[in-house]
């Protein structure tokens, strides 16, 4: 099981990422590849109650990679961590196969009670650099949260997120559902940046305009400098 999920892990880092030269290179530079590696091992002591030992393997991860992952989470298979530097993934989330995510990306929880309080992403989803996806909410299959995106509530299969908070755009149609096309950092070249932005750029908009038109008004309430003085 040991050698199938480093082969399948090691292929799935040469088909995306173009830096990956060789197998060899991937093996031995990626620390996203090795903090997975470590985490595979935590989650099996933590699987059979060796809570402490667990924990002290997760935490020798993190000193050598900079990515966070909880003994107790679960992850899937062909998982990408790319950088990584950052990466928290806490105790309850539940990560999908072949997910793509990037530094700095936190899988966070927005409740102090025990049980399920970090979210699920489901199969195919890019997380952008700095995605914040907070609270026991679910990221459908084939969903794409662009970079810095703060997601609050859950997000349909397909859909695109980006902003703080996150909300939907448009994309592009796809020729092919069941394989939609590789979203570097979670957003699509053809989408808006930031909806948020979108919306700052607009209320400037009517506010230049209301500005001319209070101009217009005052300039013509005034009295002509030309009209004689009333008797």
């Amino acid at each position: 099981m040991a050698f199938m999920f480093l082969r399948e892990t090691i292929r799935a880092y040469r088909a995306k990422d173009p830096a990956a030269r060789s197998n060899l290179e991937v093996l031995l530079c990626y620390p996203g590849l090795h903090a997975l590696m470590w985490h595979r091992l935590a989650h099996a002591l933590w699987r059979a109650r060796l809570y402490l030992p667990g924990r002290l393997v997760a935490n020798v991860g993190r000193l050598l990679t900079g990515i966070e992952i909880h003994p107790g989470a679960r992850i899937g298979r062909r998982v990408i961590i790319d950088h990584g530097m950052g990466v928290v993934i806490g105790e309850t989330a539940e990560v999908g196969d072949d997910v793509y995510m990037y530094h700095q990306v936190t899988l966070g929880g927005t409740s102090s009670q025990r049980g399920k309080r970090h979210p699920t992403i489901g199969n195919n989803v890019i997380l952008g650099a700095g995605a914040k996806v907070l609270g026991a909410i679910r990221i459908g299959d084939n969903a794409r949260v662009g970079a810095n995106a703060v997601v609050l509530q859950p997000v349909g299969a397909g859909c695109t997120v980006v902003g703080i908070p996150a909300k939907p755009i448009d994309r592009a149609p796809c020729c092919d559902p069941a394989h939609p096309a590789f979203d570097p950092y979670g957003t699509p070249a053809e989408a808006a940046l930031d909806p948020l932005l979108h919306d700052i750029e607009s209320l400037r908009a009517e506010l230049a305009e209301l500005e001319a038109r209070i101009g217009r008004r005052t300039t013509e309430s005034r009295p002509h400098q030309n009209e004689p003085a009333g008797d």
